[in-house]
């Protein structure tokens, strides 16, 4: 199953062709896919030739190949990691008995809930990044940001899959509906808060790749221990092409505190936006605005929501097989500090019902590892400045810090100090404009904008000069 069939009109590796009804299914759904790509996909940028990885195998290594494509010509399909013989549910209640491979009737309903609102996430960042392309600091960046959109829309077209596939009508009507909403709309919005967020400059979305596309890593993660074998295996390749956005992003808000540190060691008062570049002190808002909206999106920390997907073996753990011993957390606590009667008091809490807040603690582990590497970044450039992440409470809109006020520290403050101090914590409107004022377009090929260092390598063994987008009108 690991090979691709790329003579079918959707590429795929699951058959498609022996299930007619499905096929005819998915083929009507296809034009209105590509309606909305040729509307909300990277505005004026459809006809051009784009240096783009296209998957052709599940095998690791070697699953890609790398080639010119237009964008609306770029063959999405459906792919699936092979089925691992004999696999057993390896969490909940059902641990030990084999998985799914059509959806259990008691959990019909939970499951479709969840692999529409993991769907929804995915047109919705191509959306929220559209214009983006207007003000690429350069060819290499522009492409990057190409190859994370058709991707998005690549796992867009797996979680449709399984709509189509296993949901009968209701599934049918999700799949539209997905294609309904609209990151932003008052109407019709997308589902989680994160994805109507506006992405406006390049900045937010080095930020929004490297924070919100992790916590993607970490939902998917946890999908793919799911007991319903087609979620999993789904969720297992769609892991291999999001390691990509992580890159984008991580080496992005590198590149970005590279040059601003640079530039600042360049200006007599130290101050990188006198020479155009973009201040330690601004990106470090900017990464804490987008940490604290991207750890909202697993939910709340005590769940009865949670505590059930796990019971039901629908979602696990991050590395639920590989790094857990025991997997019916029952009987078992989790210590959490949670506010009660205007203080914080530690409490524990039934393991089960604290999931997504071990789901949350994993993202914030490996999201600690990325900022170390931006701070020996900022060593090597010889700065004092370092990055911080903030404390879990800071800035939350969702779970049991909603509607308080801390710092970034997690000292609980008032509504007044809150007020008083945000400014120095969060983009100001006076720091959104400054931003907004460097992003022009950079075409020449291994030519960047000036707030922005050049990355170390290019693409697929290829120089950064490369031309890794191609205008109709060279």
């Amino acid at each position: 199953m690991a090979e691709i069939d790329y003579q079918s009109r959707i590429p795929n590796n699951v058959n498609l062709d022996t299930d007619k009804r499905l096929q005819r299914a998915l083929e009507k759904w296809q034009p209105a896919y590509l309606d909305w790509w040729n509307q909300m996909g990277p505005e004026s940028f459809q006809e051009h030739d784009v240096y783009l990885r296209t998957a052709v195998s599940t095998e690791p290594g070697g699953w890609a190949q790398f080639g010119y494509v237009k964008m609306p010509d770029y063959r999405w399909g459906i792919f699936l990691d092979a089925a691992e013989p004999d696999r057993r549910i390896p969490f909940g209640d059902h641990a030990g008995e084999p998985v799914w491979q059509e959806v259990p009737g008691e959990y019909r309903n939970v499951l479709r809930r969840i692999i529409v609102t993991q769907a929804d996430t995915e047109p919705a960042s191509v959306e929220q990044q559209r214009w983006l392309g207007m003000t690429a600091p350069s060819l290499i960046d522009m492409r990057n940001l190409f190859q994370v959109n058709v991707e998005e829309g690549r796992h867009l077209w797996a979680m449709v899959y399984l709509l189509h596939a296993h949901f009968g009508k209701d599934g049918r009507d999700e799949a539209d509906d997905l294609l309904a909403r609209r990151s932003g709309d008052a109407d019709k919005p997308r589902i989680l808060d994160a994805f109507n967020q506006p992405c406006p400059d390049w900045l937010t979305f080095f930020c929004f790749t490297c924070f919100t596309d992790r916590d993607g890593k970490y939902q998917l993660g946890a999908l793919a221990e799911s007991g319903f074998d087609p979620l999993s295996r789904t969720c297992h390749f769609m892991l291999t092409e999001e390691a990509h956005h992580l890159f984008v992003g991580e080496t992005g808000v590198e590149r970005v505190l590279r040059r601003g540190a640079q530039l600042a060691k360049l200006d007599p008062n130290g101050d990188a936006r006198a020479q155009g570049g973009i201040p330690v002190a601004m990106i470090q808002k900017w990464i804490t605005y987008w940490f604290s909206y991207s750890i909202d999106l697993f939910g709340s920390e005590i769940s009865s929501n949670a505590a059930d997907f796990f019971a039901a073996g629908l979602k696990g753990r991050w590395a639920e097989v590989k790094d857990h011993q025991e997997h019916s957390a029952l009987n078992q606590w989790q210590r959490m500090i949670v506010p009660e009667g205007g203080r914080l008091t530690e409490k524990d809490v039934p393991l089960r019902n604290a999931m997504n807040e071990v789901l949350r603690a994993a993202y914030i582990k490996d999201t600690e590892r990325v900022v170390k590497r931006w701070n020996q970044a900022l060593e090597e450039e010889a700065v004092e400045d370092r990055i911080r992440l903030p404390n879990n409470r800071f800035f939350r809109r969702q779970g049991i810090y909603a509607n308080l006020h801390f710092t970034p520290e997690g000292e609980m403050i008032s509504a007044e100090e809150w007020n008083a101090r945000v400014d120095g914590w969060l983009p100001t409107a006076a720091d959104r404009a400054y931003v907004a004022s460097l992003m022009h377009k950079v075409t020449e090929p291994g030519k960047m904008a000036n707030w922005i260092a050049a990355p170390r390598r290019g693409i697929h063994g290829n120089p950064v000069e490369f031309e890794y987008v191609r205008s109709p009108h060279r």
